[in-house]
């Protein structure tokens, strides 16, 4: 065992642990070790200081969940913005599950999204699964604000995928541009640019959503498909 296994198993919550493994069924509960996320960010923020990040970083794949979660954690600390997309391209790969793909989040990226939008393009046309739902995510988080990019809402848009978390990652951000940008999103949802279970679930979503108006709830309820 590392000494960083042993400091995760140190932190161990057995019952977290078989909380966590019910939330993300994709994956053996042996997989699990149960670290708090609190506990899990506090400790990344140490390795981030350490001589052992760089060693644990390189060191691909991991044998537990934790430790990609520290993982996602060390990286969305790095400051640099290369050395932050280097090694967000060489995890991405290993991304096995939901819940890690969306705690990754450099906030570097904040800074950078001119140079960051060739690699979410990129990442939308991968084959691997978590990789293309941290796309979606990720245009999601850096591009329905002022920096507004509705190229990337169609790129968006135009994803077709039979992985149900690709799927809800788009359905999500749908109904999040709805919430923000709702007079570019809804042309979307009113000319059938997503199939149809997305597109349902997008309005859903969006539905529940207190930053939608009751008008526009209304509205998009009558956009409803059957499957």
């Amino acid at each position: 065992m590392t000494n960083i296994q042993r400091h995760l198993f140190e932190n161990q919550d057995i019952e977290y642990r078989d909380f966590q493994a019910k939330l993300i069924p994709t994956v053996d509960i042996t997989y699990f070790i149960g670290v708090r996320t609190p506990v899990l960010r506090s400790y990344a923020k140490q390795l981030a200081r350490s001589e052992e990040k760089d060693a644990f970083l390189s060191k691909l794949p991991h044998s537990y969940f934790d430790e990609n979660q520290l993982h996602a954690f060390v990286i969305s600390l790095e400051k640099d913005f290369d050395t932050a997309i280097a090694e967000t391209q060489r995890f991405l790969p290993y991304i096995d599950n939901w819940a890690t793909c969306d705690q990754m989040s450099p906030k570097v990226f904040k800074k950078h999204r001119s140079e960051l939008k060739p690699y979410i393009e990129k990442w939308l046309v991968s084959e691997l699964e978590y990789t293309v739902r941290f796309a979606v995510g990720m245009i999601m988080e850096h591009y329905l604000d002022d920096d507004f990019d509705e190229e990337l809402m169609k790129k968006a848009a135009s994803v077709r995928s039979d992985k149900y978390y690709i799927n809800m990652m788009v359905a999500w951000y749908f109904a999040t541009a709805l919430a923000k940008q709702y007079d570019t999103a809804v042309k979307y949802i009113e000319n059938d640019a997503l199939d149809v279970w997305t597109h349902n679930k997008a309005i859903q979503k969006a539905r529940e959503s207190y930053r939608v108006s009751p008008e526009q709830k209304e509205y998009l309820n009558t956009l409803k498909k059957r499957n």
